[in-house]
């Protein structure tokens, strides 16, 4: 059974007629990764305003880990919607906001006390964490990595890494932000083992902690347990026990940025879990939400609770309609049944894009957690040069026999897999070999 159906081209004349609106309406800057205009949604299936019907493997880049319009987070949207809309916390006080906080709470690793705080983006959970690391610590640099991606408010775009698409023209950027590097096992030099690479990594962290910044200047460490935007790279666990090593002995606060590899897309609710690290503070949005926007920051009850009385807070953080979503979409999230499916998705991605890697000589690499998947596109395996140019091609050949993609990686070469976890392994294995057929149509161009 197939379940792409394509009647016209993508776009088709309906979508080329939006297009166009879309282009005199809103921002040139404002990027698209495919020509689709959506008219609705359902699981991991899309349908066009051409009548077209693709496979979603973009998911809103990594939102609908539950799917589109789940039936359960649906319904509870419903029935908030007859009751209120807004309240806003700092006026009176939401049941819904503190469901799922103590919910976000329970589900947070550590066993110390915590506390939740809510907001509406990824951006406003890391603004957030850090302003209140700052407060809590009473210091203010802060130390994040080559490659990560925070958002785009003033700090969160200041600690965010690939300058050029995320960061030129928009300077000058907060002040007393450090990035260094960070381990990323595929692009070792020849000579080191992945051992001995990630040794070198942890010795250079402790240089830097002398050539950079003095560690009691530090108010916060930031790090994605997997990097999301700089390519699906997880983070050594070793690295990860060196930080928070680093933290304890510097009352430096660690805060984990869970927004695209959390809520179970790795197979585990936090990304962080596969390697025992436990964060101080976790900030988390994307699929919490199953499509509606929402944050939080949990972490320990001492450190949420350092800023003064009205410091903290915003007119929509914790909007009720929102978080019925989220309860529900999280309740699924963690659940024993969708944890298993998960790793099955991700096993099932894994085999296949292992076959193509033996298969096609200009993939450099294939890696990712769970089911947070990515292809890296290289012109030499031996030299590993990135190829963007064909990572763009094989996206709208892809797109054009319908699915949805997005690119991935520091060097934008490499397709990013992030399906919703309800597709069936029926759509799972159409939508992958429709990527496979791309691949292989680029690689007969190549030969």
């Amino acid at each position: 059974m197939s379940f792409i159906h394509l009647k016209t081209e993508i776009p088709g004349p309906e979508s080329k007629v939006i297009l166009e609106r879309r282009k005199n309406a809103m921002p040139a800057g404002l990027a698209k990764s495919t020509e689709v205009v959506i008219a609705d949604a359902e699981g991991g299936v899309v349908h066009d305003v051409d009548g077209n019907t693709l496979l979603d493997f973009a998911g809103g880049i990594g939102m609908m880990n539950v799917g589109h319009r789940n039936e359960r987070v649906v319904n509870a949207m419903k029935e908030q919607l007859e009751k209120y809309l807004h309240i806003c916390t700092l006026v009176a006080t939401p049941g819904p906001y503190v469901e799922l906080a103590e919910l976000l709470n329970s589900l947070a690793p550590g066993n110390f006390p915590k506390k939740t705080i809510l907001a509406n983006s990824g951006s406003e959970a890391v603004e957030n964490a850090v302003n209140i690391a700052r407060y809590y610590t009473k210091r203010s640099a802060v130390i994040c990595f080559e490659g990560g991606y925070h958002g785009r408010t003033l700090l969160t775009l200041s600690l965010t890494s690939k300058y050029a698409l995320f960061k030129k023209g928009f300077g000058p950027f907060v002040s007393d932000i450090f990035r260094l590097p960070a381990p990323n096992v595929y692009r070792r030099p020849k000579q080191m083992s992945e051992e001995e690479y990630v040794d070198y990594c942890c010795a250079q962290f402790d240089q830097q902690m002398i050539s950079q910044v003095d560690p009691s200047a530090v108010a916060a460490i930031v790090i994605e347990p997997v990097q999301g935007e700089a390519g699906f790279i997880p983070i050594p666990k070793k690295f990860l026990e060196k930080l928070r090593t680093v933290c304890d002995a510097n009352g430096i606060v660690l805060i984990f940025d869970e927004i695209q590899a959390g809520a179970s897309r790795t197979g585990k609710f936090f990304s962080c879990e596969h390697s025992g690290v436990v964060p101080d503070l976790i900030c988390m949005a994307k699929s919490i939400g199953a499509g509606m926007p929402i944050s939080a920051v949990t972490g320990r009850a001492e450190i949420i609770d350092a800023p003064h009385l009205g410091g903290v807070g915003g007119t929509y953080g914790g909007n009720p309609l929102a978080c019925v979503a989220a309860i529900e979409a999280v309740k699924i999230l963690s659940s024993k049944e969708f944890l298993q499916r998960t790793n099955q998705v991700g096993e099932l991605i894994r085999t296949t894009l292992e076959n193509w890697k033996a298969k096609y000589k200009f993939i450099g690499d294939v890696r990712g957690v769970g089911a947070m998947r990515l292809v890296e596109f290289v012109k030499d395996r031996e030299t590993k040069e990135p190829d963007p140019d064909l990572t763009l091609e094989i996206i709208r050949d892809a797109v054009s026999h319908g699915m949805l993609l997005i690119r991935a990686g520091l060097f934008s070469n490499c397709i990013r897999l992030l399906p919703p976890m309800v597709m069936t392994d029926e759509q799972l294995q159409e939508g992958l070999q429709v990527l496979e057929d791309a691949i292989a149509r680029a690689h007969e161009k190549r030969k």
